[in-house]
């Protein structure tokens, strides 16, 4: 999510900016909102993890109720850092260390610590774009990048 909203920062800026903290959208809640600030404009942000709270925020947002523009969800609560495939962990370290949130300390310090920290600066993206998809929003992009669902 902080990636993509460096990344949005900076194309609706028209131009780079700094590397932003979203603190807002971090942690373990299951939903999480803020509105934040880029190039003048306020958007609205939502970040959902585990299921239940997925179709709460969606419902919220489907009604009304919710106003988000920028919105994430995750299956798992607390996201990948608290997921199934992550490593098991014995009963006598769980009960002595949050592991989720040890996870996620050290991916935001991992983080904080790139030399990448937004998504269009990707090495490897900038090559799958030059080399395959062509521009972001390009027919083959948006073919084989965006799909749609239907009830059932």
């Amino acid at each position: 999510m902080e990636a993509a909203l460096r990344t949005a920062a900076d194309t609706l800026a028209g131009k780079p900016v700094d590397a932003i903290e979203y603190w807002a959208v971090r942690g373990m809640k299951g939903i999480k909102a803020a509105s934040v600030e880029i190039n003048g404009m306020n958007i609205n942000v939502a970040v959902a993890s585990g299921l239940a709270n997925a179709n709460q925020l969606l419902t919220s947002i489907k009604n009304g109720e919710a106003d988000d523009q920028f919105v994430e969800i995750m299956a798992c609560l607390g996201g990948c850092v608290n997921g199934g495939g992550q490593p098991h962990q014995l009963a006598q370290i769980r009960m002595v260390t949050n592991v989720p949130a040890a996870r996620a300390e050290a991916l935001y310090g991992n983080d904080q610590k790139a030399k990448v920290r937004k998504s269009h600066e990707n090495p490897a993206i900038i090559k799958l774009y030059d080399e395959y998809l062509g521009k972001p929003g390009s027919a083959r992009a948006h073919e084989l990048l965006h799909t749609t669902y239907k009830s059932r």
